[in-house]
């Protein structure tokens, strides 16, 4: 077997580990990268609602208090606000989903389902933790989740969700007194939740793993090949040169020329000890025939 072709057994091993190992570890990275990016932007979105939500209580409810004696007009909740602005940006951003799930709410569209009950209670029982993300499975596949806790914190809530007596007429007219009564300050009723289907970002992260791989093995065939021609150059041809040199002497062929020595490296070691024994080789045989024609 050659040289070249040990070595490049050899190469092809190393780099096959190495292109195992590197697909291995780039794709968890990836794979982490893509959800903590789809964590990111359900987060602003998030943020979003809640300026909605602020919005509403602030400039529009205000605008709506004459006209809401006489109808209730759901656009002074913020919840309602926030989730038609969302069902809005929904239609360029169909993967996204949001809600307001509440445990008692006014509106029964809101009514938390089981699994996001269990989100309200751990805001409830842990009031210091503001955020749970996590991957739920569904019929069309895992979903990913972020959540923030929903808190009575100022008490014009308390105005249409204290007490019936308490509440606007009209919205006992629209929505009946059997639901959404009885919050208090400072309660965690609900949760905000946006939704993701990590199809999602796992598309995007595998799209990000293959172009990724096949660059790596565009590098990989780069290195393979200028590692080959400096092995035929630096190593190769000067070693052929000293095997055919070494046949031409083994043949009596004295005249040889002697191979050049400058440099540090095992090459040019090689040379010189070449050149020695074949200084020595012609002396021995010059002596030789010396002693002879005496």
């Amino acid at each position: 077997m050659k040289l070249t072709t040990k070595f490049n057994l050899i190469l092809i091993f190393v780099l096959a580990i190495s292109y195992v190992l590197c697909a291995y570890f780039s794709y968890n990275i990836l794979q982490k990268n893509a959800k903590r990016e789809v964590v990111k932007h359900a987060g602003m979105m998030l943020e979003a609602a809640l300026a909605i939500r602020g919005y509403t209580v602030s400039e529009i409810r205000p605008l709506l208090a004459e006209q809401m004696q006489e109808k209730f007009l759901p656009q002074s909740v913020p919840a309602y606000a926030a989730t038609q602005s969302f069902n809005t940006l929904r239609e360029k951003h169909p993967q996204y989903s949001y809600k307001e799930a509440t445990l008692n709410p006014t509106n029964l569209r809101n009514r938390a389902t089981d699994w996001e009950t269990d989100i309200i209670q751990e805001f409830s029982n842990n009031k210091s933790r503001k955020e749970v993300t996590g991957i739920r499975q569904t019929p069309t596949g895992p979903v990913l989740f972020l959540a923030r806790p929903i808190q009575i914190k100022k008490e014009g809530c308390l105005v249409c969700h204290s007490t019936v007596n308490r509440a606007p007429a009209t919205l006992i007219d629209k929505y009946g007194q059997s639901n959404g009564f009885g919050w208090k300050l400072n309660e965690i009723v609900g949760a905000q939740l946006v939704t993701v289907p990590m199809s999602v970002p796992i598309q995007k992260a595998n799209e990000a793993f293959v172009t990724f791989m096949l660059l790596l093995v565009g590098v990989f065939l780069f290195i393979l090949i200028v590692l080959n021609i400096m092995l035929k150059q630096i190593i190769i041809k000067p070693i052929m040169r000293m095997a055919v040199a070494a046949n031409q002497i083994s043949v009596g062929k004295l005249d040889t020329p002697e191979f050049d020595e400058s440099g540090k490296d095992e090459v040019a070691i090689l040379s010189a000890s070449f050149n020695r024994m074949r200084r020595s080789l012609q002396k021995a045989i010059q002596m030789l025939q010396q002693r002879a024609v005496k």
